[in-house]
């Protein structure tokens, strides 16, 4: 199973997932961010983008790392990552299900005054960074469209990193 962990910067996806994966038994973290990086790592450079997200490539391989990963320790995957495009993340999606990978998909939401000052606080990324600013509206746009019908939303406004991640474990829990 993969605990999916969806929502724009600032909402608390590294944090809770970590968090998240001390609750749940038998479970890893997989930042697929990490699969962008080996992409942006190439020579000569893929095609120029603002977002590896962008690439083909890289939607294709978080669904066989994932399966990869299931495949060899069993247990549940917790994967904090922002999508945004709804067509990624139905590529994604789908490429899981073909390998029956269940997924159960958390969007952090918080408010975009929330969302400014924890940006403007952050201490490891740096603050009001303008990466993370950018993706404040697309996050908003994605929201309204078609996120939130997808998921299952859990509002960070007011919860500790720790209340979110037990909210998300129990919902786990649950289903299980």
């Amino acid at each position: 199973m993969i605990v999916w962990l969806n929502g724009t910067h600032g909402a608390g996806k590294t944090t809770t997932g970590a968090l998240v994966q001390e609750l749940i038994p038998d479970s890893r973290v997989f930042d697929a961010e990490k699969v962008g990086e080996m992409l942006m790592d190439i020579t000569p450079g893929l095609p120029e983008t603002d977002n590896f997200q962008h690439w083909t490539p890289w939607r294709q391989l978080v669904v066989e790392t994932a399966r990869q990963i299931l495949d060899y320790t069993g247990g549940t995957l917790v994967m904090p990552m922002t999508v945004l495009v709804e067509q990624y993340w139905r590529e994604i999606r789908t490429g899981l299900a073909a390998h029956g990978i269940p997924v159960r998909h958390f969007v952090l939401h918080a408010h975009q005054g929330t969302l400014r000052r924890r940006i403007a606080g952050d201490t490891v990324v740096g603050p009001d960074s303008p990466f993370r600013l950018k993706y404040l509206e697309p996050y908003a746009e994605a929201a309204r469209t078609w996120l939130h019908a997808e998921a299952e939303v859990v509002d960070t406004t007011h919860l500790t990193p720790g209340q979110a991640a037990a909210r998300i474990a129990n919902a786990v829990a649950r289903a299980a």
